[in-house]
């Protein structure tokens, strides 16, 4: 090999070096603000109107910043539900609405609707299973939303009338509200007890999860 080549291997091997840890410092950085902004405004992380699955009264609360159209989200459902199985009685999980995706915002409607005929895990749950038909970023067809949500007993009719009530309008609007003020920026972001992810993946969360449910009371 001759000099060139190497001088170019070294300086693509210090580009990557300074990328890696210019992004750990970036993540590090990024995660500690997140902490500041929820320890100043803690009580934006759970609202008396925010779907809670799970025991109500468990010490340890995963808060999911969450969109339905989002693939990361899909994937991350059944992880926090095992994590969630794993410390029966512990952990409840609260779910505040992100609809960052074009046509979210209705599918959160459709999902407050279902609640109000108690419907709620198995509408998310035929949701999330049919996001990969519905949820095109650029034009999602809703319509196949809707059906999924119909197949599981939704009354679709009396779920369009409630999706257009001023309650469920400020429930997204107070969520949409709050992630602002935490600087919510992807989902899903996930604070467990009111701590962020030391870095994003599904052993990250399990693991800050095992600390809390260790800490709490019996």
């Amino acid at each position: 090999m001759n000099t060139r080549k190497l001088l170019t291997l070294a300086v693509l091997l210090i580009l990557g070096l300074a990328f890696y840890f210019g992004m750990d410092a970036y993540r590090d950085r990024t995660q500690a603000e997140l902490d500041t902004r929820v320890a100043v405004e803690a009580s934006r992380l759970v609202r008396m109107h925010t779907p809670i699955i799970g025991p109500q009264n468990a010490p340890v609360t995963i808060v999911e910043f969450f969109d339905p159209a989002c693939e990361t989200c899909r994937a991350f459902y059944p992880l926090v539900k095992q994590i969630m199985a794993q410390h029966p009685g512990k952990v409840r999980l609260a779910l505040r609405y992100a609809p960052f995706h074009h046509g979210s915002d209705q599918v959160v409607k459709l999902m407050e609707a279902a609640r109000k005929q108690g419907l709620y895990t198995p509408v998310l749950e035929a949701l999330l299973a049919a996001q990969p038909q519905w949820a095109d970023h650029a034009a999602p067809n809703l319509d196949l939303a809707f059906e999924a949500a119909a197949r599981v007993g939704l009354d679709m009719g009396r779920a369009r009338q409630d999706m257009e009530t001023p309650e469920i309008q400020a429930v997204i609007a107070q969520d949409v509200e709050d992630l602002t003020a935490l600087q919510v920026s992807k989902t899903p972001t996930f604070l467990v007890n009111g701590r962020s992810l030391p870095s994003f993946g599904p052993e990250q969360l399990a693991r800050l999860v095992a600390e809390e449910v260790a800490t709490s009371r019996p």
